[in-house]
């Protein structure tokens, strides 16, 4: 980071973040120091402390790797105009790698703070939410375009979807399930809900 003095505030920015990111990775959220994030970054902790306190650094963090996540996936099941395909690209794109999926593992790392801090819950509660939004536009679009059969509230579902996806991400990130077999439940749930059987 110190080497880069020419690359302006944003890009320093932007290096401590990854920054962040790789010491959560390595340390876990509730073994972090502000002496990790130094070391990833190359800088004293003084330096890093101009950025913020600990606290508001790995929030940082944290609302970012929610953005990228939730971009990835809404403009996956963007590329399309049907929605059984947008269906299987919300699901193929929702489900972790393995158990090294930084991306993911991040999110999941920052999760236990959110049972102690309003502001982490309520973080949390935006990146649920808006899942569960894409799922169920999903859905409605699928029901409005005669694919799917709906029993339930679209909404209803969509949070459904949302929960096991939850459910299986730790699965997968703790090596119990794969990729492979997370997305095949997931399929087999979107089969059970919409009446259709989504292409490969």
């Amino acid at each position: 980071m110190a080497a880069k003095k020419g690359g302006g505030k944003e890009a320093r920015r932007a290096e401590l973040s990854a920054a962040v990111q790789r010491a959560l990775l390595v340390r876990g959220l509730e073994g972090l120091r502000l002496r990790d994030i130094a070391d990833e970054a190359g800088v004293t902790p003084a330096a890093v402390l101009y950025y913020g306190d600990l606290d508001a650094l790995v929030y940082q963090t944290y609302q970012q790797a929610i953005e990228r996540y939730s971009q990835e996936r809404e403009q996956a099941a963007d590329q399309f105009a049907d929605a059984r395909d947008k269906l299987g690209a919300c699901i193929d794109n929702g489900v972790a790698s393995g158990p090294d999926d930084a991306l993911t593992r991040l999110l999941f790392e920052y999760w236990p703070r959110c049972l102690r801090d309003a502001k982490a819950a309520a973080l949390d509660s935006a990146l649920t939410e808006r899942q569960i939004a894409v799922y169920a536009s999903i859905l409605v679009l699928g029901q409005a375009q005669g694919h799917f059969t709906l029993q339930d509230p679209p909404r209803l579902l969509a949070a459904n979807f949302v929960a096991m996806e939850d459910g299986y991400q730790m699965e997968v990130l703790a090596g119990r399930r794969t990729r492979t077999e997370v997305i095949a439940a997931l399929r087999s749930h979107a089969r059970a809900v919409t009446g259709h059987q989504l292409r490969p």
